[in-house]
């Protein structure tokens, strides 16, 4: 008697077991990621509110560690605001080249130090909306200053964090503004500065741009993957979620 083999066609893969509602998620990724990055603080090197929003403005499209390798000598050099503002901005370029587009960043840093002493005597202010106000401050640096200078709890959106927002189905939003307004719902608000660099930190080592660890990843269990690609496949492949409870 002839055997038949098994229609390809009619194979099917078995599907991925659900993942718990969003609500019961949020207690578990917040315990996952607090085991795996206990020291959760800010790369950049700095002593006090000032030295952060100039580290800050370098850090951006520049890695932190060439960020610490510019400011010893940077911050050795102009060492308060009114330094900054007196400065030739000539100056300030040459001791941050290094950290690319250079000649932008020395311009804001010369005219961010200028108001915080036009507008604020000097000192670095400790709200959001004095902070965005000032030359080469965004959401997002306001609130890395607001979080490790102040102790003021902010959620920090950058690449990593929404990207992870996004696969953790967190948020929808490709908008920072918005995946931080998301994320300010769902996380406590004492945990807000905390949990922003663990994702940071989790997007860098784990949960990669592109081919993300998904094997290794601790979170795998209660990830969603949304629009992970995976090795083989031409679209995202996401796992079932059940609707938030």
């Amino acid at each position: 008697m002839l055997q038949t083999q098994p229609n390809s066609k009619t194979m099917t893969t078995p599907a991925r077991p659900k993942i718990p509602p969003l609500k019961q998620r949020i207690p578990l990724l917040m315990l996952d990621l607090t085991e795996h990055y206990p020291d959760s603080g800010i790369a950049l090197t700095f002593s006090n509110p000032l030295e952060l929003a100039i580290a800050t403005i370098l850090s951006a499209q520049c890695t932190d560690k060439r960020v610490n390798i510019v400011t010893p000598a940077l911050f050795s050099r102009f060492k308060t605001a009114q330094d900054f503002a007196d400065a030739d901005q000539l100056e300030i370029e040459e001791y941050i080249k290094s950290a690319g587009f250079f000649r932008t960043k020395a311009k804001n840093i010369k005219a961010m130090c200028a108001q915080v002493i036009q507008h604020h005597g000097g000192d670095v202010p400790s709200t959001l909306d004095e902070l965005v106000a000032l030359p080469g401050i965004g959401r997002k640096t306001a609130n890395v200053i607001l979080g490790d200078a102040f102790d003021t709890p902010g959620i920090t959106v950058d690449t990593h964090v929404g990207r992870l927002s996004r696969r953790l189905g967190l948020s929808k939003h490709t908008n920072p503004e918005k995946v931080e307004r998301d994320l300010m719902r769902l996380i406590p608000q004492p945990e807000w500065t905390h949990f922003s660099h663990r994702l940071i930190l989790h997007g860098r080592a784990v949960c990669i741009a592109r081919n993300p660890k998904c094997d290794v990843c601790s979170l795998k269990p209660i990830c969603p993957q949304v629009g992970v690609v995976k090795p083989g496949a031409t679209t995202p492949q996401t796992r079932r979620t059940p609707k938030s409870s």
